[in-house]
């Protein structure tokens, strides 16, 4: 689905960039989160992440998701909290009433084979080697997840893919900055904090 936004008069554009409204996203397991918390810690702003509005509160984390409504009235609601923030992960189909919001977009892109290796790392992490192993109680679960997230660089715009997401970000008004290869989470932090002291001069 593509929304059309009111565009904004060059006024209320320059006083939205006296502000740093910042949405990271890309692929599952591109690193958006980390990458999230450390430009907010690095800007002195708050981090949010849009698994926390996505997802239930389970026992078992990000199993039940919440009812869109819902999820869109509590992102509302932080959102207005604070002048100034980073949003990490996705909000197509979903948040979409967020775009006018953003000062700047960071899409992150990294090879399949590691963006998988991380994941699955991370699962490791999560959940246990034994819960996700063939027999453990997650095993089903966690087969899923990443058959998935591993459909990301072929699938088309039915589903989180490169395909939606590039879709996607033809709809944002602010300046879009792309990471196509991997670097260190500081490193990406210091290049899009220069961009941004670059830009407000």
């Amino acid at each position: 689905m593509v929304e059309s936004f009111i565009p904004m008069n060059s006024r209320e554009w320059r006083e939205m960039q006296k502000h740093n409204r910042i949405h990271v996203f890309g692929a599952s397991g591109a690193g958006t989160t980390t990458l999230g918390k450390a430009l907010a810690e690095r800007l002195h702003i708050r981090h949010l992440d849009t698994d926390d509005f996505f997802w239930m509160k389970t026992e078992i984390p990000y199993q039940v998701p919440r009812p869109t409504l819902e999820r869109i009235g509590l992102l509302k609601k932080e959102l207005k909290k604070e002048t100034d923030w980073v949003l990490s992960g996705a909000v197509i189909n979903w948040g979409n009433f967020a775009i006018p919001l953003f000062t700047l977009a960071v899409f992150l892109w990294i090879p399949h084979n590691l963006r998988m290796q991380r994941l699955q790392e991370r699962e490791i992490m999560r959940y246990g080697i034994d819960a996700i192993s063939p027999g453990g109680w997650f095993y089903r679960n966690h087969c899923e997840f990443m058959e998935w997230a591993a459909r990301y660089d072929t699938a088309g715009s039915e589903m989180r893919s490169s395909v939606q997401q590039e879709e996607w970000s033809r709809l944002l008004p602010c300046r879009l900055l792309r990471f196509t290869e991997p670097l260190t989470t500081a490193d990406m932090a210091g290049r899009i904090i220069s961009f941004i002291d670059t830009e407000k001069r």
